[in-house]
């Protein structure tokens, strides 16, 4: 087993979900009292919607990632994993800054969507996850088409993730909406839906929707396990 290097606190509420989720999937493998072998680096959130807002590129925050894989490296991870969708903007800066294998979550969705026999489907998350191409380039290099919300459907979304699920606020009248804009998605040809951050499905369940909900969170969990374990 490989010691797993976690980089999570965006926020902190899906990372408690990532432990508890990655020491189940290991323990189901192994039996016993087998659990994952892990370190957590785990950032306040608050210093980086500092950065954030001081700079929409996020620079600031790029390093602050990069120091935290290096510091993973130094105490002893063997394999890492960033606990956001959003943190995978950083992936091309991690990976030149350590030599640890890294699981990446867009690869792990594309491969559970190409397992569903899906060819398009609709993604929601952060406007950097939804906007940018790290995310969807992943996708489109398996052969997926995504599509993404509106312009107002993003910022909305958006601002529900920054202001309400990383502060483990789950209110209905937020899930009404996020169904509404997945059903938009679907009348555009969306056969699922990507929850393209991990505090969504926490919020939006499978019976919410009439079409495949791809619960990165979920998804990559397993996907953490199955690297941590290979060999």
């Amino acid at each position: 087993m490989k010691t797993i290097g976690l980089i999570g606190g965006t926020g902190w509420v899906s990372t408690l979900e990532y432990y508890r989720l990655v020491n189940q999937a290991t323990n189901r493998r192994l039996g016993g009292l087998e659990a994952a072998r892990c370190i957590l680096y785990s950032f306040n959130f608050g210093d980086l919607a500092r950065l954030k807002a001081a700079d929409p590129e996020q620079r600031g925050v790029c390093e602050l990632v990069v120091a935290a894989a290096r510091t993973l490296e130094r105490s002893g991870a063997e394999l890492l994993a960033l606990c956001a969708n959003t943190l995978h903007w950083f992936v091309p800066e991690v990976e030149a800054a350590v030599s640890l294998p890294l699981v990446h979550v867009a690869e792990a969705a594309a491969a559970a969507i190409r397992s569903a026999q899906l060819t398009t489907v609709g993604l929601l998350g952060t406007l950097p996850t939804m906007e940018k191409d790290f995310y969807r380039g992943r996708l489109a290099a398996q052969g997926l088409t995504t599509l993404v919300p509106d312009a107002a459907d993003r910022a909305y979304l958006d601002a529900a993730i920054l202001h309400e699920l990383v502060r483990e606020e789950f209110r209905p009248e937020t899930r009404a909406r996020f169904v509404e804009i997945i059903e938009r998605l679907c009348a555009r040809g969306a056969q699922g839906i990507v929850l393209g951050c991990t505090e969504i499905p926490l919020l939006v369940r499978p019976e919410d929707c009439r079409v495949p909900l791809f619960d990165t969170l979920g998804i990559h969990a397993e996907a953490i396990v199955e690297a941590a374990l290979a060999g």
